[in-house]
């Protein structure tokens, strides 16, 4: 007898994505359903392949303020889920907590919601008992572990799973919400532990597995790559995990290297040939493109115009090939940046370099404990300090070498 389950996270429906001025009219549309697109997705695959139930561990909606079309968007997606006969397990965290106010909308009798405490539900899948333990925030910030609250697992042959929105204990790369640590999950006894609030899918043990299935839409520029949720089946042997794409978009990165180009027409060319490489392996997707390969001659192309002008330049000469492709940024590396005076440039990159985790948390705490600027901040992770560092590096190199004016 096998129980068959998917495991979803992280829905973000209703996510703001601001920050995309300069896409097109249609490509921002896109973006801005990108969520309620993926969740479609979900459902839809439920639909068809029938699991044994559903669950979701965590922040279904991005804010608080849970906005109707989000509400109503959900709503819909459980009755489909409730008419092919799915229960479906939700709790809440720490984007779409319980202490938020909003307008309720009624959901179907399928839909368990954990309340503020660690309950478990328990149903009968071909005569075998399976409890679904977990909890919702009861408030934003839930900074105690909830780990102890988790009973033991029974020796009765019932089948445990665990959900649990949270963080490693340790981790300094990501906001500190109900830690845990991997010891302290498996000791519990547990046959799943499914994971949230980390927007990327990680392994954290194979037997039992602890999953993150990271969210099912990418959100900004550093979550990239297919995202979605995963299929799990419980049998006789080691439980298996199939990966389900869901993402209606991909956030991603186009690299071109401009050596040789001496004028502009050779650039477009180069940077629409990989702009098609980006859209055939992806479909569609948000793209920061990357320009590599300046040195001096090619310096002599793109000295008399500023980013944003060539930005908008490759934004027209890209939009009928590739409609479904937004342009998000634009960026310059250049093979000798340093060249220029270099002694304050070297000592704040020097300086830069040697800022752990912790370091870079503590310079940005008031931005990511906002009340609300949090909604649109992206995570701090290992990919967000490079991009930052970057931009500082490209900022430093353009205000040196124009009498230190950026």
């Amino acid at each position: 007898m096998t129980i068959r389950f998917i495991h979803a996270a992280d829905l973000h429906l209703g996510s703001p994505f601001k920050g995309f001025a300069g896409l097109s009219p249609e490509v921002l549309e896109t973006v801005r359903e990108s969520t309620f697109n993926a969740f479609r997705t979900l459902v839809r695959h439920a639909v068809e392949t029938r699991p044994d139930f559903l669950l979701i561990a965590g922040d279904v909606y991005d804010g608080e303020d849970r906005s109707l079309k989000a509400q109503e968007v959900f709503r819909k997606g459980m009755q489909e889920l409730s008419s092919a006969g799915i229960p479906v397990f939700v709790s809440h965290g720490n984007h779409d907590h319980l202490a938020g106010t909003w307008v309720r909308f009624s959901l179907p009798d399928n839909v368990r919601i954990f309340g503020p405490h660690v309950s478990a539900f328990s149903l009968d899948v071909g005569g075998r008992t399976v409890k679904i333990h977990g909890f919702s925030y009861p408030e934003r910030h839930v900074r105690e572990p909830m780990i102890g609250e988790y009973p033991d697992a029974s020796a009765d042959g019932s089948v445990h799973i665990g959900m649990l929105h949270g963080s490693v204990r340790g981790d300094e790369a990501h906001d500190v919400y109900a830690p845990f640590t991997l010891g302290e999950l498996l000791a519990k006894g547990y046959d799943y532990w499914a994971l949230g609030h980390i927007h990327k899918r990680g392994l954290l043990s194979e037997d039992p597995p602890v999953v993150y299935s990271g969210n099912i839409q990418g959100l900004h520029r550093n979550e990239t790559g297919p995202k979605g949720f995963y299929e799990v089946t419980i049998g006789e042997g080691r439980p298996v995990l199939k990966f389900v794409r869901s993402s209606a978009l991909i956030f991603g990165r186009v690299e071109v290297d401009c050596s040789g180009n001496r004028h502009a027409d050779e650039w477009i060319a180069r940077c629409l040939e990989g702009i098609g490489h980006f859209q055939s392996e992806h479909g569609p997707g948000i793209a920061d493109v990357a320009v590599t390969g300046i040195g001096p001659e090619e310096e002599r192309l793109f000295a008399d115009a500023p980013e944003s002008e060539w930005l908008a330049f490759l934004r027209e000469a890209a939009a009928d090939r590739f409609p479904d492709i937004g342009l998000h940024r634009l960026s310059f590396r250049h093979e000798n940046p340093a060249a220029a005076p270099a002694g304050l440039y070297r000592d704040v990159l020097e300086e830069l370099d040697g800022w752990d985790a912790a370091e870079w948390r503590a310079l940005l705490s008031g931005l990511y404990g906002h009340r609300q600027a949090y909604r649109y901040v992206e995570t701090m992770d290992a990919g967000f300090i490079e991009e930052v560092k970057a931009e500082a590096e490209r900022m430093l190199a353009s205000g040196i070498g124009n009498g230190g004016t950026t």
